[in-house]
């Protein structure tokens, strides 16, 4: 069963970092880029950062630019995101996925697994 399974999420004040990680089951992540996505309330869900299947390109969205950095653990089947200096319109439910094709990297409609993702509140 094709799992993914994302946690780290939690209440920050802003400025604060945070580190959300990803565990996928059930199949390979080396075979898969990887990406972040969030989704605020009343929001379309977004693209954050992704990183191909074998480490060597990270794409990054507006967003949060400058302030995240996306690893991966193919050996492990993990992958994290350090979310830093956070501000309060970064507050979403977070996803994790993976992408099985050569597909756009910054479109969730592409990918194919989701996590059923984490929630991160930023307080000012």
């Amino acid at each position: 069963q094709v799992q993914l399974v994302e946690s780290g999420g939690g209440w920050v004040r802003a400025g604060a970092s945070l580190r959300l990680s990803c565990a996928a089951s059930g199949f390979n992540i080396e075979n898969y880029h990887m990406g972040w996505f969030r989704q605020a309330p009343g929001k379309e869900r977004e693209f954050v950062v992704g990183v191909s299947y074998s480490g060597m390109h990270t794409f990054y969205g507006d967003s949060m630019k400058g302030r995240v950095a996306m690893s991966r653990d193919n050996d492990k089947n993990l992958v994290d995101l350090q979310m830093n200096s956070l501000k309060p319109e970064d507050t979403a439910v977070y996803y994790c996925a993976a992408l099985g094709s050569f597909a756009n990297i910054k479109s969730a409609s592409a990918y194919d697994y989701w996590g059923q993702g984490t929630e991160v509140t930023v307080s000012s």
